[in-house]
């Protein structure tokens, strides 16, 4: 018996807090991390969320783990962190497996920037390395 990626984010959804535009906006101000976890193109093509800390997907567990010689500093387990991607698989996926880690106050933002940009929140446009 297999498992489709449509049942595992399902899953993950079940298991991880969903955040509205408003609320991401409100915690973010408060000191919250934002995650973007999207590629490069898709920052360039639809901007992101205002100091948000760009983490592509594929590197984000060895940049969280405290542990990995990969750890960047702005991950820290006990901190108040909400993921996001483009539609909100991704990162509810993503905020199943920080708990998993250990971290013990994550987020998603349900919709992702999707969600963000029709709400009307801003977005800025990422200084990216080519």
């Amino acid at each position: 018996m297999t498992t489709t990626a449509a049942e595992l984010v399902a899953s993950a959804k079940s298991r991880v807090e969903s955040l509205t535009p408003d609320q991401v906006a409100g915690e973010a101000a408060q000191g919250a991390i934002v995650i973007d976890l999207r590629e490069p193109m898709e920052l360039r093509n639809d901007g992101m969320i205002a100091g948000a800390v760009h983490a592509p997907r594929g590197m984000l567990e060895f940049w969280a783990d405290p542990n990995s010689q990969y750890h960047r500093e702005e991950f820290q387990p006990a901190q108040r962190t909400i993921l996001y991607c483009a539609s909100g698989g991704r990162s509810a996926l993503a905020a199943a497996t920080l708990f998993e880690l250990g971290y013990t106050d994550v987020a998603h933002l349900d919709g992702g920037i999707k969600a963000w940009k029709q709400a009307g929140c801003p977005v800025t446009t990422p200084e990216l390395q080519v």
